[in-house]
């Protein structure tokens, strides 16, 4: 049992909302790893059987865990005081409903990606939040769980841009496995999404982009099509992109491959880099390619571990933020982060929809 009794009773609390896959297999481990920080008081589902059996499984670090369901157990957890954020890990489609409810009731929040289906929900989400001042003296913490901004590949490359010179292009190559071995295959609210797995799986590699190069997308153009049958539409997409900084790129996914593989590599006038999914002593991660101005290729891999830091983010600033004063959450985390994410898919899909004419991306 990871630690008990006394020595954490001045940790705070969290309740996790959803007890589908990702919270079993990705929430709950995350938070057993980072039970010396925060205490899981209670876990919520639409059933009483499914709550409990997610419950059992963070029993070992949790051992007084609560199980909530239906819509009254929403309400215990609302009217609990002594919780301070809820992670929502719900369907796409449900979200930012449930994510505004628990803020409206002054619980800080972490919700899963996508942030929303479209901009239009974002920007009404967010303009029924920035309404909050006028109810809290301080605004409860949103947060939207992209892992991608979090991974160190992705931070440490991003340090090592300016070392490439100027930009000439960039290439994201995703070619995924989403076939009916994996887990998620068969989920019946991603495929009830608007714009299917393109847009579910879509916003983290659009993540990893932006949070690489440092500079927003401001216009595409693509072309999507539907070949595998067994996958809703569109499971591949084509996408030329232009940044604000001018460089041009590229951006390939086929929601199933034969041949997994996902990788960004951006080109510049004294060297490259690459990020490439793989495998190295038997650990999942990212390889880092870079080669700067002597030729010379430097090779680093760096394991998985987004899930864990921006759940850590997360604690650290609802820790903060009860310390009173307007404190400022992680900036990788914010909502907004999410939004401009779900904007770039979606300019590609409605460009796809208009035969490849250029689309702006909307700004958040």
């Amino acid at each position: 049992m990871a630690g008990g009794g006394d020595d954490r009773a001045g940790l705070p609390r969290i309740a996790v909302v959803g007890a589908g896959i990702f919270a079993r297999t990705q929430y709950i481990p995350r938070l057993r790893e980072i039970a010396h920080l925060v205490v899981v008081k209670a876990i919520w589902s639409r059933t009483q059987e499914s709550a409990k059996a997610a419950a059992e499984l963070a029993r070992d670090f949790a051992p007084e865990i609560e199980c909530k369901w239906g819509d009254a157990g929403l309400e215990e957890i609302m009217g609990d005081s002594s919780i301070m954020g809820v992670a929502v890990v719900l369907a796409g489609q449900v979200q930012v409903e449930l994510s505004l409810k628990m803020l409206k009731a002054g619980k800080h929040v972490i919700q899963e990606k996508p942030a929303s289906e479209s901009t239009t929900e974002a920007e009404t989400a967010l303009s029924i939040y920035n309404s909050f001042p006028k109810q809290f003296a301080h605004k409860p913490i949103w947060a939207l769980a992209e892992n991608y901004r979090f991974e160190p590949a992705f931070v440490e490359s991003r340090k090592l841009i300016n070392d490439i010179g100027d930009m000439m292009h960039v290439q994201v190559i995703v070619e995924g496995s989403m076939n009916s071995s994996n887990p998620y295959f068969n989920s019946s609210w991603r495929r009830n999404f608007v714009g299917g797995f393109i847009l579910d799986m879509g916003v983290h590699f659009i993540a990893g982009l932006r949070m690489l190069v440092g500079s927003e997308i401001s216009t595409v153009s693509s072309i999507s099509r539907h070949v595998d049958m067994a996958l809703p539409p569109p499971d591949n997409i084509c996408s030329l992109f232009q940044l604000e900084n001018g460089c041009a790129g590229v951006f390939v996914f086929a929601v199933n491959s034969r041949s997994p593989k996902i990788l960004w590599r951006v080109d510049g006038t004294k060297g490259t880099i690459q990020v490439e999914r793989g495998i190295d002593s038997g650990k999942h991660g990212y390889q880092v390619l870079f080669s700067g101005e002597n030729g010379q290729c430097q090779k680093t891999f760096y394991p998985f571990c987004g899930v864990n830091e921006e759940l850590k983010a997360f604690v650290h600033d609802i820790v903060e933020a009860s310390k009173g004063g307007d404190h400022k959450a992680e900036p990788r985390s914010s909502y907004v982060e999410g939004a401009r994410d779900v904007a770039v898919l979606e300019a590609m899909l409605e460009s796809s929809a208009k035969q490849g004419v250029p689309v702006q991306v909307k700004i958040f």
